[in-house]
């Protein structure tokens, strides 16, 4: 997948939407931001290769003023977010621990939601989660669904036209649509090569500050509800996962039912395995997922731990950015091998990593 709007490149299994390499970030670009220093006390993140960062928050400001909002819900007719609804097919319903629609009406299915926005002049679609801040006004992504470069991996951006739209289904936006005002990175994932997934797919998660809707409601009020968000808890754990993928990766039986084109959430639900990569692309430590077929349009999506189904409540411990193959004795092994299973991964949320992001988003 591009990321994971949808990318496959080799040996990754992106999930945001096209194919695209990365980039080099120039420093006149990192101005754009703000660059925030981690709060006193954050610890620093050991990579595999032995180096040792400390992370550091950019807070880049979106559409700020009214007729900035306004041009983002402009830009986002009927027809174009219709346009990112991948067609419909005749199979029959498939549901399975690996892929199934969501029906609960709980504060999950409101919780999550479509992310729209534009990249390089294309649009494209992740997923993101309303999470408790101070604000109320707070979702988390992965990384790639707010920042990415062009196809050539050259003339990184901050995506433009970032929409949420919680509840998402069926083209409806039943508790209003939502304007990005700020973005919320690590430093690091700007710098990101596209070619050091060990160096920089930690760094693989961002947040977003959102805009009131039309009604003057923060997300979180409009919702009625939001995810906990937890970090450094154990990788190893039965989770949920959630997404509004536009494709079945791998399944050509679910291609193209509602919940496999972008029209309505998905879920996966079982044990995580940790994906170290390959020998010759190996991953940092840290990405988990469970078994699940959810495609492009999943990224950004939550990777949930001890959910209650009847409350729709549990606390984000990761996001979704990558698929990953094991065979059945836990080991790697190749995209398309017919004796493996896809996994969905991505970064733990940790204290060096993640909570310096959100703090700044929750006070943005």
């Amino acid at each position: 997948m591009s990321q994971t709007h949808g990318r496959i490149d080799g040996h990754r299994d992106r999930i945001r939407g096209r194919a695209r390499t990365r980039f080099v970030l120039t420093t006149a670009v990192l101005a754009a931001g703000t660059v925030l220093a981690a709060p006193a006390g954050a610890a620093g993140h050991a990579a595999k290769d032995g180096a040792a960062t400390t992370s550091r928050v950019v807070v880049h400001p979106e559409a700020v003023t009214a007729a900035q909002q306004q041009a983002v819900l402009d830009h986002w007719t009927p027809e174009r977010m219709a346009a990112l609804t991948t067609p419909s097919s005749d199979n029959p319903p498939k549901a399975a621990p690996d892929g199934a629609p969501w029906t609960g009406a709980d504060a999950l299915s409101r919780t999550v939601g479509r992310l729209f926005f534009t990249d390089h002049g294309e649009d494209e679609s992740c997923t993101a989660t309303v999470v408790n801040s101070a604000n109320r006004s707070t979702v988390v992504t992965a990384g790639h669904c707010v920042n990415s470069p062009d196809l050539l991996g050259e003339n990184d951006e901050l995506l433009s036209n970032e929409m949420f739209v919680p509840g998402y289904r069926d083209g409806l936006a039943p508790y209003g649509r939502f304007v990005a005002r700020a973005g919320v990175a690590d430093a690091t994932w700007l710098l990101n090569d596209e070619q050091n997934a060990l160096k920089y797919d930690a760094y693989d998660q961002a947040f977003l500050v959102l805009n009131t809707n039309t009604a003057g409601k923060r997300v979180q009020d409009a919702v009625g509800a939001a995810q906990r968000i937890g970090f450094d808890r154990p990788g190893s754990a039965p989770v949920h996962e959630f997404g509004y993928p536009r494709e079945a990766s791998g399944d050509p039986t679910r291609a193209g039912l509602p919940e496999y084109t972008g029209a309505r959430l998905a879920h996966c639900v079982g044990q995580t395995r940790e994906y170290p990569g390959t020998v010759e692309h190996p991953e940092p430590r840290g990405e988990w997922g469970a078994p699940c077929v959810m495609g492009g349009g999943s990224s950004g999506g939550p990777r949930v731990a001890d959910f209650d189904p009847s409350s729709g409540i549990g606390t984000v411990v990761g996001d979704n950015t990558q698929g990953a193959f094991f065979d059945s004795s836990g080991r790697v092994c190749a995209r398309g091998d017919e004796a493996c299973t896809r996994h969905l991964v991505g970064p733990q949320f940790t204290s060096a990593i993640t909570k310096p992001l959100y703090k700044a988003a929750e006070r943005s």
